[in-house]
């Protein structure tokens, strides 16, 4: 057990960012677990800009939230993460469709 047990690992050493969800009600990890994790990891990691974050969702178990618009907003907040910690989190795209100026140049030009 020892080979696989996340907190037995943490050495000091640099960690790139994580982000650590737990759910109160879960019945296989006790929400302990990940912050304890959370605590060694930042404890022992010699990096200084990586963060390590520990989320507790209050009323979630193991398979994260079963209402599924609760589930897309528990997926948005970890996609925001690793945007923001790219770099991205101020980032603007403009969306091409059909209709746009630069859709129509771009079909133009493979024409």
């Amino acid at each position: 057990m020892l080979s696989y047990s996340p907190i037995d690992q943490v050495r000091a050493q640099p960690y790139p960012d994580v982000l650590i969800t737990a759910g109160l009600h879960d019945p296989r990890v006790a929400y302990w677990e990940p912050a304890k994790w959370a605590s060694k990891l930042r404890t022992y990691k010699t990096s200084e800009d990586s963060v390590v974050i520990c989320k507790f969702d209050l009323s979630a178990g193991h398979f994260s939230a079963s209402d599924r618009y609760r589930w897309v907003r528990e997926k948005c907040y970890d996609q925001s993460f690793i945007l923001d910690r790219l770099g991205l989190k101020d980032a603007k795209t403009k969306a091409k469709t059909s209709d746009s100026k630069e859709y129509k140049e771009e079909k133009e030009a493979r024409l």
